[in-house]
């Protein structure tokens, strides 16, 4: 079973062939990743080491943690699992919704943001499902019986 690795504090101007000479001494037995900025297309700062076994792994993490890569101490740990609803390097969807994440696709590019306000609606205006008008006003008796006898 492979271990994925990630790998940290990658300068910007780096690129994959820099990476994999950097890491000529462990082998042919790993592959690399560099995270890539959509839209300049230069380093986002991180990317992951691919070893084939845990063992390996460990020893790569010994040997390379701390090395200095383009005047740059790069950083290496083993890689959290991905999520499996999303698969890929996306962040998990709890992280979108914390983040405000949601984005639409298309467009001019300009974020527009509404204010999006919850008030307590008017019970007396509200109507009630039709489907669930009859229990609610048997709870509705209920609470007033309770209320006026406390």
């Amino acid at each position: 079973m492979s271990v994925r690795l990630y790998v940290g504090n990658l300068p910007e101007d780096l690129s994959r062939q820099e990476l994999e000479a950097a890491f000529a001494e462990a082998g042919d037995s790993i592959s690399t990743k560099i995270i890539t900025d959509r839209k300049t297309n230069k380093c986002r700062g991180f990317g992951f080491v691919t070893v084939k076994t845990d063992e390996e792994a460990d020893a790569f993490i010994e040997k390379f943690n701390g090395s200095i890569v383009k005047d740059n101490p790069i950083k290496i740990e083993k890689a959290l699992p991905r999520s499996k609803d999303k698969g890929g390097d996306e962040p998990a969807a709890e992280t979108l919704a914390n983040s405000g994440g949601n984005r639409r696709k298309g467009g001019n590019g300009k974020s527009s943001r509404r204010s999006t306000t919850t008030s307590t609606p008017v019970l007396d205006s509200v109507q009630p499902d039709p489907r669930w008008a009859q229990e609610l006003e048997k709870l509705k008796q209920l609470l007033a019986a309770q209320t006026t006898n406390s």
